[in-house]
């Protein structure tokens, strides 16, 4: 696939990440051209800067990794990552209110996806897939789409299991054409990247993103 680098979304959430990891980031992002790079909202305006006009996705994430945080701070969240250069907003969702059996996760989604809309960013849901039954998978889909989500997520990588390919099956199986699904959690090699694809991921989130590009040209020469 000679434009996987498009599917992909390079990724340093680490707790010890420093400002060389952001630079090898943005570097390596430039040099392979990925669609976008994922960072703590710490980041962004430095990120932003750096890509400059590179159409290279700034990506981050609200009330990560467990989404516990009440609707109004994730709010306050997603209005500051945009104000400092987010093109993309990954948000955990209320992982405790759906399991407890509340409309309250589908309420919050459409607050943040109609912010994140009225300034034309993208929102992506992080409904945390090892936590759910495949029922479950299809209920949190449909939330996501009806609350208005651009792309539903598989998983923060803090979960027992990341992304699987049944899982990305069932998910498209679920969502309409308009919604699109990134896998993330535990991709590390080209043929998982591509099984996931093939299953129907449109983003494939790493933290090994340059390997798997290095792999493809490895193996396309």
């Amino acid at each position: 696939m000679k434009n996987l680098n498009r599917f992909l979304e390079s990724t340093v959430l680490k707790p010890t990440m420093t400002d060389q990891d952001v630079e090898l980031l943005v570097k390596d992002a430039i040099e392979w051209q990925f669609v976008g790079v994922c960072v703590p909202s710490f980041w962004v305006k430095k990120v932003k800067r750096d890509l400059k006009d590179q159409d290279i996705q700034v990506v981050t994430v609200l009330g990560f990794p467990f989404g516990f945080e009440d609707t109004a701070t994730k709010v306050a969240e997603a209005r500051e990552a945009i104000k400092n250069g987010a093109d993309e907003l990954d948000l955990v969702w209320s992982q405790t209110a759906f399991h407890s059996g509340m409309n309250w996760p589908k309420i919050e989604i459409a607050q943040l996806s109609k912010i994140c809309h009225d300034e034309e960013r993208i929102l992506k849901v992080i409904i945390e897939t090892a936590y759910l039954s495949p029922e479950q998978i299809r209920e949190a889909c449909l939330i996501c789409q009806e609350a208005g989500a651009d792309f539903v997520k598989t998983s923060t990588g803090y979960a027992p299991s990341g992304a699987k390919v049944e899982d990305i099956r069932l998910m498209r199986e679920t969502l309409s054409s308009g919604v699109g699904i990134k896998a993330s959690g535990g991709i590390k090699s080209l043929d998982f990247a591509l099984e996931l694809i093939q299953a129907g991921a449109d983003r494939i989130g790493t933290s090994s993103a340059v390997a798997i590009m290095k792999e493809l040209k490895a193996r396309m020469a």
